[in-house]
């Protein structure tokens, strides 16, 4: 799942969750998420579709485009996802902090005279 954004990421969490799906025709669909796909195809299970004009209908399985997908609404408590919790401090930051390492040697540079200033005291 290396190189997602976070959306796709929060969808593919709610996988076994009850969600509501509204596409751009107006119609409402919800049920439960057996599998999604990276472009938002979404299969659900045990759907309730609430049409437009307000007829419900109820279905086994749908699968839905996922271009035709107005939104989600996922559980709350997908809120407390692994995803969202908080890095530790300098995590993310490279093996020298921020900044170094980029541009045209500056780095070893300022790196070189942390070092020596490091050992002077």
């Amino acid at each position: 799942m290396a190189g997602m954004g976070i959306p796709v990421k929060l969808l593919h969490e709610g996988i076994g969750h009850t969600v509501t799906c509204e596409l751009k025709t107006g119609e409402m669909y919800r049920g439960h998420l057996m599998n999604c796909e990276d472009n938002m195809n979404a299969m659900l299970e045990g759907v309730t579709v609430t049409g437009r004009d307000g007829k419900v209908t109820n279905l086994e399985q749908v699968y839905l485009r996922g271009s035709q997908i107005r939104y989600f609404i996922l559980p709350d408590m997908l809120r407390h996802a692994p995803m969202f919790k908080k890095k530790g401090r300098g995590a993310g930051r490279g093996v020298y902090g921020p900044g170094a390492g980029k541009g045209r040697g500056k780095g070893l540079a300022a790196r070189a005279r942390t070092a020596s200033a490091a050992t002077r005291k």
